[in-house]
């Protein structure tokens, strides 16, 4: 192996050395407490610590890293305090993750280190919601993001590099090709000679480096970074390197041939510079011991602090309930709460659904001058409901951002845009096509502030629903996918006032919150607005009709069914609630409403099973079993993808069994 000196002085190549010794050492001495049954898991980076260590020591402190398994060396190289990592990796609550989180899954903020996630592949896109931040307020600095060979295979690693060539952002790609992702060969993975060369598909420049030579990583990053500041362009590095142990320690190297394990052996990237060190005269045998042995010292103090400092109790049940939902940012509960519109007020007019959430928009936007809008042809266009019409041309091209057809890349900007303290607003064309980022919603956004203390200050717009014939692809009702995920919030306004309201809070809330929006009620109803700026507090219902003989608990379409259906039967008094949140639910609401009348109802515009109103009806039987006078009745849609023929969509939905429903409740 060539090492180029790079015109660095003896002192500087034994630096190198040790910020390269460093790691090995901790691994060996990880991979003695796993045996010990002290640690539980361990992804050893073993034979590829030159490309974090390079690629760590070539950026500023403050500038972005998002590692991987393997890359112990940007932790060390940063300076994170040993005893913390070692807490950490024993799963106690004094580690960085407050025993959350296991070995590498996790970030610091202060050490500018985002937290990957298992799936690899999403925290791409979130290196370019960081450089994007960097842009925006003009600050001049660089983001690295490593993936592996496995990990190009992904969606998320096209949907990034794209999103990065797009935007013109400075984010370098790394990925390390150790030439298997767990024990499927690169052959298998891709066609091409070299992943570098999938970069000018993107319209970018890639290379390929030999990632065990820790001074060609650290001039390569040192000269690409310089490039992509000077030009805001992104770029990609192929690492070609080698693990030389298992994928963890719970599998092992049995699918490498003999040969192949022996050849990368010998390109050992801290034995091979060792040899370079003795042979350029900047270091001794007898040196290469002191250094071993004050490393090793190092790693024995740090270990026994680790031992010293183990807690002995674990966060309680309330504890840990706290911890899912970042708290309230300081300002958020001095804006005004409006629960319905005033009456009389000078400032009242009246606004069709669709405006009211325009009207949300341009004052959010005119209050955060950190808040941006994102979504496919949201901007001159308007969105394909025209919900985003003349935000364009009031905000600019850099606060409303027409992006590019991928759902999962641009969330995962907007997670990485909140880690540098932007809000974002990102639109779903449709509900429906929310699957497409779904990962980056469960697992990325969702854990984030559970796992690192991070909060994902992001709202993503939901046009949903049915009654507009738009077939299994377009009206499909996915609230009850995210109804069940910790950290999440999900909100469902079936008014013009509440659509407003509800929407403020959520763009003042720290955490992700699923917004949606009925389609079919954009311009079918209007109501009562204040033009004041104010909000609906999240996770609190509303009674829209006192009564007497049976309570309807419901949300969106389901409100104007009900209340249509309270206009054709005079007859009945009914007790109508509007859940308004899905995720908190407001059970001190449900459980009155439920005491109100003693029977329920519970309506959803989505099919039957796994529906929220079979969560609320668990709720109920559980909490409510002594104020019922009859067995609950769930009205939903039938158990089917969503028609496109409007007769059969008028059947598949929920409203024509109301009737059929209410009268059931009433026989009891």
């Amino acid at each position: 192996m060539y090492f180029n000196r790079l015109g660095f002085y003896n002192s500087e190549l034994v630096t190198f050395y040790k910020h390269l010794m460093l790691p090995r050492m901790i691994e060996e001495k990880m991979l003695l407490q796993l045996r010990q049954g002290k640690i539980n898991k361990w992804f050893s980076g073993i034979g590829q610590e030159a490309i974090a260590v390079g690629t760590a020591l070539a950026l500023e402190s403050d500038e972005w890293i998002l590692p991987l398994h393997r890359n112990l060396g940007v932790f060390t190289t940063r300076q994170m305090p040993l005893h913390k990592l070692f807490l950490q990796w024993m799963g106690d609550a004094k580690g960085y993750s407050n025993g959350r989180e296991r070995s590498f899954h996790f970030g610091s903020k202060e050490h500018h280190i985002c937290g990957m996630i298992s799936h690899l592949g999403p925290q791409l896109a979130v290196a370019d919601g960081i450089a994007l931040a960097h842009q925006l307020k003009k600050e001049n600095k660089v983001v690295v993001v490593f993936s592996g060979d496995g990990g190009t295979s992904q969606g998320d690693f096209h949907e990034a590099l794209n999103i990065a060539s797009v935007w013109n952002l400075p984010v370098i790609f790394v990925v390390e090709n150790n030439g298997y992702a767990l024990s499927t060969p690169t052959s298998q993975q891709y066609g091409c000679i070299n992943i570098a060369d999938k970069a000018i598909g993107y319209g970018i420049h890639g290379v390929t480096i030999d990632g065990n030579n820790v001074l060609q990583v650290y001039d390569t990053i040192k000269r690409i970074k310089n490039f992509c500041l000077a030009e805001q362009r992104p770029y990609l590095i192929e690492c070609t390197t080698f693990r030389l142990r298992g994928h963890e320690e719970g599998s092992n190297n049995q699918h490498v041939p003999k040969q192949l394990l022996e050849t990368w052996q010998k390109k050992d990237p801290v034995k091979c510079y060792e040899q370079f060190l003795v042979a350029e005269k900047a270091i001794t045998e007898m040196e290469i011991a002191d250094i071993r042995n004050n490393i090793k010292q190092l790693i024995e103090q740090e270990w026994q602090l680790a031992e010293k400092g183990t807690s002995t109790t674990t966060a309680t049940a309330t504890d840990e309930l706290k911890s899912v939902l970042a708290k309230p940012q300081p300002g958020s509960n001095a804006v005004p709460i409006l629960n319905k519109p005033s009456e009389n007020s000078k400032y009242n007019q009246s606004l069709r659904f669709v405006n009211a959430i325009q009207q949300a928009l341009e004052q959010s936007m005119q209050l955060h001058p950190n808040l941006l809008l994102m979504g496919q042809d949201i901007a001159e266009h308007g969105g394909v409901f025209k919900v985003t019409e003349g935000l364009f041309e009031k905000f600019g091209a850099h606060r409303v951002r027409n992006t590019p057809l991928c759902e999962s890349g641009v969330i995962g900007a907007a997670l990485g845009l909140s880690i540098e303290g932007f809000k974002t607003v990102v639109e779903m064309q449709f509900a429906d096509f929310v699957t497409m980022g779904f990962n980056q919603i469960v697992n990325n956004l969702a854990k984030l502030h559970y796992r690192w203390g991070q909060n994902a200050d992001v709202v993503i717009r939901m046009p949903t629903g049915a009654g507009v014939g738009g077939g299994p692809f377009h009206s499909q009702s996915t609230e009850a996918w995210f109804t069940r995920v910790p950290g999440l919030q999900v909100v469902y306004p079936s008014s013009a006032h509440d659509a407003k309201g509800l929407l403020n809070a959520a763009i003042n809330n720290p955490n992700p919150v699923l917004f949606f929006e009925h389609k079919a009620l954009y311009r079918s109803i209007s109501g009562t607005v204040n033009q004041s700026y104010y909000q609906v507090p999240i996770g609190k219902a509303f009674v829209v009709a006192e009564g007497a003989d049976f309570t309807i608990i419901t949300y969106g379409m389901g409100v104007h069914w009900a209340l249509e259906y309270q206009q054709q039967h005079p007859e009945y008094s009914i007790h109508l609630l509007d859940l308004r949140t899905l995720l908190p639910l407001d059970t001190a609401a449900i459980y009155q409403a439920t005491e109100k009348t003693g029977r329920v109802l519970l309506l959803q515009e989505d099919t039957l099973t796994g529906g929220i109103c079979s969560e609320i009806g668990a709720w109920i039987a559980e909490n409510c079993f002594s104020l019922l006078d009859a067995p609950l009745v769930r009205c939903a849609s039938l158990d089917t993808p969503i028609p496109f023929n409007q007769q059969l969509e008028s059947q598949f939905l929920a409203k024509s069994r109301l009737h059929s429903c209410v009268q059931k409740l009433l026989s009891f």
